[in-house]
């Protein structure tokens, strides 16, 4: 009888030992770091995105590899440092690599504390939800934490619907919203490209935004309308405000009809307003609201819901239905929760909600002398604290009277041609990013860190009107210039 080898317990079987296919050939964490712009764009093209890859070539950000970031400035592979007036659609209120959030980081990291705690009760998820139920105004005080904007939001209309009761199904939405790109709030977000083809949910009804005769009418017309949902300032619509007094006459509708207030503040909460959250210029308190962006610090995925204790007790109250909606794997992960536990005491220790609001009247004021000196080029200024749009004329309307009405046609087809050519040319020429609209692309979004100052905006707002001192015709020609120049090389 033969002898069988016997394996001890410090030979680990191999893959090849187990009949499996060898090790892949994997990238490391320094092969990432050292990789080229063009082996970037490879990859990005192969395994990520190739359409969205186009438009990246045609404003140039396909040439820049970021290397580090610090405060208010991204440096690039050539030592270039760029001014962030983008904020990651306003995920960056304390600005890049806070030294106390990463100190926060580190320390967690050094004391191997623990990250998920799904059997056990988590000491840092307790902490942020009874931080976010203290600066939440009324009786906001019940939190659900998860990773991004639209679990928020999924979780956000799910209690406020389990509320309403299977009665009242139906939930408003406006014109030019967005809640989520997730099948939930999709069908709540008015846009047909996002909602591409996928099979929605049907129990929405759509008002305008900001109308409250519109809103009136709707829940005076429909008894199954149990659920209102609102962006307080619309992001993606074109940072788009409601008008004087529509979020007091909203809460009075809502609770003469027994209808439920989901404020999303995903983008415009977190102090971006000039206060905590955007709805409490008003002196209102929504039902049900949502926080995630910035509140992640700049270093995590981090989301919120808060609901009134009443809401919440009603939708998920008893033992039976505490887990119908409960918190996910990552829903209160450690480190995540330190980050946003270390955000929100910065954002009152360095007093950055009155910054925004300081810096962003500035900003406005800037914004409005701009305006008044290229009526042909800007259309309007608007925002509220550090949240500002700058919308441009359509393109016919940059040219001379006679060559109106020929090009006011493809007006529709050339909307943010000319915001994108800005913004190009505030990258290439000026080393300023800036951020674009999902719905009316002739604004640029201005969502800068909440550590702004007066001096950024001067820097950004000198290179934006030596762009606009060039004139539409040289904004174009340049433009056009460049990308001929970018094929030849190519």
């Amino acid at each position: 009888m033969l002898d069988t080898p016997v394996r001890r317990k410090t030979d680990a079987p191999s893959l090849a030992d187990e009949g499996m296919p060898g090790r892949p050939t994997l990238l490391s964490v320094d092969d990432a770091k050292a990789m080229s712009v063009a082996k970037m764009t490879d990859l990005f093209r192969d395994h990520i995105n190739p359409g969205q890859l186009h438009f990246m070539k045609l404003l140039g950000f396909d040439k820049v590899k970021i290397e580090s970031a610090s405060g208010m400035y991204y440096t690039d592979q050539n030592g270039r440092k760029i001014l962030d007036f983008f904020g990651g659609f306003g995920s960056l209120a304390f600005g890049h690599n806070h030294p106390r959030i990463i100190e926060a980081r580190k320390k967690f990291q050094d004391e191997d504390r623990h990250e998920i705690a799904i059997a056990f009760m988590s000491q840092y998820a307790a902490a942020l939800a009874k931080n976010l139920a203290e600066i939440s105004p009324g009786d906001l005080d019940m939190v659900f934490l998860g990773s991004s904007g639209s679990e928020a939001m999924e979780a956000a209309l799910k209690v406020a619907e389990r509320a309403a009761g299977p009665s009242r199904p139906k939930v408003v939405y406006a014109e030019n919203s967005f809640h989520g790109k997730t099948k939930g709030v999709l069908s709540i977000t008015d846009s047909p490209l996002y909602r591409g083809e996928f099979r929605l949910t049907d129990n929405g009804v759509k008002v305008p935004f900001g109308d409250i005769e519109a809103i009136r009418n709707a829940f005076e017309a429909d008894p199954q309308i149990g659920v209102i949902v609102l962006e307080t300032i619309q992001g993606g619509g074109g940072i788009v405000q409601a008008p004087p007094g529509f979020w007091q006459d909203l809460r009075a509708l809502c609770d003469k009809h027994g209808v439920l207030w989901v404020a999303d503040e995903v983008q415009c909460g977190m102090g971006r307003s000039g206060r905590f959250y955007a709805f409490q210029h008003a002196g209102v308190v929504p039902d049900v609201t949502a926080l995630a962006k910035s509140l992640g610090g700049g270093k995590t995925a981090m989301a919120a819901m808060i609901a009134r204790r009443e809401i919440y007790m009603k939708a998920y109250g008893t033992p039976k239905s505490a887990m119908i909606h409960a918190q996910a794997t990552f829903g209160g992960i450690g480190e995540a929760c330190v980050t946003a536990i270390e955000g929100l005491n910065i954002m009152y220790d360095e007093n950055l909600i009155c910054n925004a609001a300081a810096v962003g009247d500035y900003l406005l004021e800037r914004l409005d002398h701009l305006k008044s000196r290229y009526p042909q080029i800007v259309k309007d200024v608007r925002g509220q604290g550090l949240m500002i749009g700058l919308e441009f004329q359509d393109f016919s309307q940059t040219l001379p009277a006679l060559l109106r009405p020929m090009v006011a046609m493809l007006d529709d087809k050339l909307k943010g041609s000319l915001s994108g050519f800005v913004g190009a040319e505030l990258l290439r020429d000026h080393n300023v990013l800036v951020a674009f609209t999902e719905y009316n692309r002739n604004v640029i979004r201005l969502e800068p860190p909440l550590i702004c100052e007066r001096k950024h905006v001067d820097e950004f707002v000198d290179a934006l009107d030596a762009v606009l001192a060039r004139g539409v015709a040289r904004i174009v020609r340049d433009f056009i210039a460049t990308q001929v120049k970018g094929k030849q090389k190519a």
